[in-house]
């Protein structure tokens, strides 16, 4: 079932569906977007094997063969990664109402008011966004905060990247360019970053 069509569709509003409802969902999609990453991966891989085949190849009606080849891999890769995009949209959005619910359910317990209260419009929004390529998670991840108004505390707690997260982040990057030559060394400088971060802050 199309993840929209569920959360709208349900008899049950938003403000009372289940910790485990959603954290049911949360799984799926999870699993989905998993599916998807290891598929563009494979893509990515097959892509690489037709470039050096092609190098080696010196008929062009092969090379021609070989260029259709990853011409078409590489355009399903591109639609992969679209629906990836989608769906780790999707999966941040349950996962940010699961810790909403979550919430709700210790404020209810202190005898505060428990209710998650989203309106109409809000969905609508939040549809378009997942539905808009041109956003990416990150930046959906900041709009679907704001309309969903969680504080710092559960941001905290929540999918968002820690300071550990991204350290890792920045370290990849620097293997992409070269800086850092391999994992073994890209590891001891996460753990080193990280201790700093933390001794920083002590």
């Amino acid at each position: 079932m199309n993840f929209f069509t569920w959360l709208t569709t349900k008899r049950k509003t938003l403000s009372t569906m289940s910790v485990a409802e959603l954290r049911a969902q949360e799984m799926l999609l999870e699993n989905e977007r998993n599916r998807m990453q290891a598929k563009i991966n494979k893509l990515a891989q097959e892509k690489a094997k037709i470039v050096e085949r092609g190098a080696k190849e010196k008929t062009p009606e092969l090379r021609r063969t070989f260029a259709q080849q990853f011409d078409l891999l590489h355009t399903e890769q591109m639609m992969l990664a679209r629906h990836l995009n989608i769906r780790s949209k999707e999966l941040l959005t349950v996962a940010r109402l699961r810790i909403l619910r979550e919430s709700a359910q210790r404020s209810s317990l202190s005898g505060e008011a428990g209710r998650i209260n989203i309106r109409e419009s809000d969905l609508a929004t939040i549809e378009k966004l997942i539905e808009n390529d041109a956003i990416s998670s990150e930046v959906y991840q900041e709009r679907l905060d704001e309309i969903l108004r969680l504080g710092h505390e559960a941001d905290q707690a929540s999918a968002g990247v820690s300071p550990a997260a991204e350290e890792l982040l920045k370290i990849w990057s620097d293997m992409d360019h070269g800086l850092i030559k391999d994992t073994k060394e890209a590891a001891d400088e996460a753990e080193r970053r990280v201790r700093e971060r933390e001794a920083a802050k002590e």
